[in-house]
């Protein structure tokens, strides 16, 4: 088999799958997302209340979240206000559905 150097070249929905699936590869990320999903949004304070983790632990998921654009957090002043990011919340729905299929 012949190797090449030359990188993939991946379809933009193929990346944006990938991202999305790398931030849920982590259980508490998707407790997470369906506690956002039940609440229009929270303070990462509520997810401590909720969760049994250290705010640390809390607000590195909720980074991962965010760089895979399935959150969006708002400062409010000395905390972040998360919630879901509605457009890629659907289009990431739509990408595993077509995955999936």
């Amino acid at each position: 088999m012949k190797r090449s150097l030359e990188p993939i070249e991946y379809k933009e929905n193929t990346e944006a799958l990938a991202r999305f699936a790398k931030a849920l590869g982590h259980p508490t990320r998707i407790a997470i997302l369906k506690h956002l999903e039940s609440q229009s949004c929270c303070f990462t304070g509520d997810l401590v209340e909720v969760f049994p983790l250290a705010q640390s632990t809390i607000s590195q998921h909720l980074k991962e979240l965010k760089n895979a654009g399935l959150i969006q957090g708002e400062l409010k002043p000395p905390k972040i206000k998360y919630c879901i990011d509605q457009e890629n919340w659907k289009i990431a729905k739509t990408l595993f559905q077509q995955f999936f299929d």
